[in-house]
């Protein structure tokens, strides 16, 4: 990265920061200073401590000086957002909050429990030393089949890649085309089977569809098996088209539904478009939440990807070996330090707190390793290349990758402060595949956008007519109603009109040759990463 070049109005910046200083300080010697609109300084203890408020002042002011100047910086616009990112996770880390001797709060609590707090969270620390990771919840509150992933089912498939399983109808009938979901091979399926109350596969169910799932299988570093030399093509042609075509041969239908989510939406319109090419037409509709498909826009994660690091993830991953989740689940933390890390060193070490229970964070915590060939393939043709949406610059085992060929009925759902895939990038795969119906835009992030079931009437989400030539979709939002609550019964409605008439329900799983293999949520959901 070159050197920046300091901005002509340095010395503005440098005089609007001196005023702010002394404003602070006189502020603080007339006792005026109040509690910042700041999470991290919220607490009453701050405003009882003005040497420690003043502190806190101090360090949004230097942020705010520091943001301002690398805003104003003669520099390429990639490299600023990645120094950007930089000194924002420096300024995050030496906040005063994340300190025993700069948090009153903290010590208020030391005193209060007699130094109790000091020493329970030392043992919270040693205890998340030997997991390896910083504990988000009360992961004793949660086991998969247990109170997690709980949908009755039975798995129907297995190969080295996925097991998939059939979910037992719930109603008196059902509709006649079934829907297979195909959740990202990065976490565990489950994300879209929490509890039964927030359960998308619940509700689904419910609503009288026949659901299949797809639960990936989560490599470790033992296996033998070559599951560590798995590329794109075996995901999409051993992974997403097998559960397609098993899910068509268990049901008896010619076609069925497909959803995908996050990387699964990303695997399963690829799997499509190399289906098409090759004559075949197996899914009736397709339904993308959260998807990426054009990665011209990839929000904060552009600064992770290069032509440097992509070569060196290459040389390291591209033959064989994985890429661990551990790793991967520090990335995203770090993404949101202050949510996803500060937040938790300050109340589970310094404060001893125990983290609540709180099964989407259990579930944040159990991710999956990757294949290192798939893991290299991926970052170079998507987030450095934006190959997908060039058609016929993929191929896959010689067969040409356009998108332009999905042409069945398709569903779009993007989250409105989703920093993962950005709303607006999940709004442009409306103009790579031709036959988009619908774009909802929920409210909230990547994850709890999705997972927010009708009942707790959360929340809201935003629809409007798509026009014939998806653009900005800045228009589209401007032109948008909201609604409140979930945006599950307005997907459920598209997809019941493209799923036939309704049939007896039957509570045979599998069939004759896909016999049942175990009840779900199966082995493979319950393998954690090591």
């Amino acid at each position: 990265m070159n050197s920046p070049r300091f901005p002509d109005n340095l010395a503005q910046l440098q005089g609007e920061f001196m005023s702010g200083w002394q404003d602070l300080l006189a502020q603080a010697q007339s006792g005026a200073l109040t509690v910042p609109k700041d999470r991290r300084f919220s607490s009453s203890a701050w405003q009882a401590h003005p040497n420690f408020l003043f502190l806190a002042h101090a360090h949004l002011l230097a942020t705010q000086t520091m943001q301002r100047m690398i805003d104003a910086a003669d520099l390429p616009e990639d490299q600023r957002e990645r120094l950007k990112f930089s000194a924002m996770q420096w300024l995050d880390a030496v906040a005063p909050s994340n300190y025993l001797a700069t948090n009153p709060d903290v010590q208020q609590t030391l005193l209060e429990t007699k130094g109790m707090s000091l020493l329970q969270g030392m043992t919270n620390f040693l205890e998340d030393m030997k997991k390896g990771r910083m504990s988000q919840t009360d992961e004793s509150r949660f086991e998969v089949g247990v109170n997690l992933a709980v949908t009755p089912g039975q798995v129907v498939y297995e190969n080295t890649l996925f097991q998939l399983i059939q979910y037992a109808p719930q109603t008196a009938q059902v509709y006649k085309t079934p829907l297979l979901m195909v959740p990202p091979c990065i976490n565990k399926y489950y994300i879209l089977d929490l509890q039964p109350d927030n359960s998308f596969v619940q509700y689904a169910v419910e609503q009288g569809f026949t659901v299949f799932m797809i639960s990936w299988r989560n490599p470790q570093p033992a296996d033998t098996d070559g599951i560590d030399k798995a590329t794109w093509a075996d995901y999409l042609q051993h992974g997403v088209l097998q559960a397609i075509d098993v899910a068509r041969d268990i049901s008896g239908e010619e076609k069925i539904n497909a959803l995908g989510f996050c990387v699964g939406g990303t695997l399963l319109a690829s799997a499509l478009a190399v289906a098409r090419a090759r004559g075949e037409n197996p899914v009736n509709s397709l339904s993308l939440l959260t998807t990426f498909l054009d990665f011209a826009d990839t929000g904060i994660l552009d600064i992770f990807v290069d032509d440097a690091h992509v070569a060196y993830r290459e040389l390291q991953l591209a033959q064989g070996g994985l890429m661990s989740a551990r790793e991967l689940a520090s990335t995203f933390s770090f993404l949101r330090p202050n949510e996803l890390v500060w937040n938790y060193v300050v109340s589970n070490y310094l404060k001893g707190q125990s983290p609540p229970a709180f099964d989407l964070l259990y579930w944040n915590a159990d991710g999956t390793n990757l294949p290192g060939p798939f893991f290299a393939w991926y970052l170079r043709h998507t987030y450095l290349e934006n190959s997908l949406v060039q058609p016929g610059k993929v191929t896959v085992d010689g067969t040409p990758v356009d998108l332009g060929k999905v042409d069945m009925p398709v569903y779009l759902y993007g989250s409105r402060e989703d920093h993962i895939v950005p709303w607006r990038s999940a709004y442009a795969s409306a103009k790579w595949l031709p036959n988009t119906q619908r774009f909802v835009l929920g409210a909230s992030g990547h994850i709890a956008g999705v997972v927010n079931p009708p009942a707790r009437q959360k929340r809201s989400y935003w629809t409007a007519d798509l026009p014939k030539k998806p653009g900005d979709p800045q228009q589209w939002f401007d032109q948008a109603k909201e609604h409140p609550g979930s945006w599950w019964p307005d997907w459920s409605d598209w997809l019941a009109n493209h799923s036939g008439v309704k049939k007896r329900a039957t509570k045979r799983m599998g069939n004759a040759r896909h016999h049942p293999v175990e009840a779900a949520p199966g082995r493979y959901v319950r393998l954690r990463a090591v």
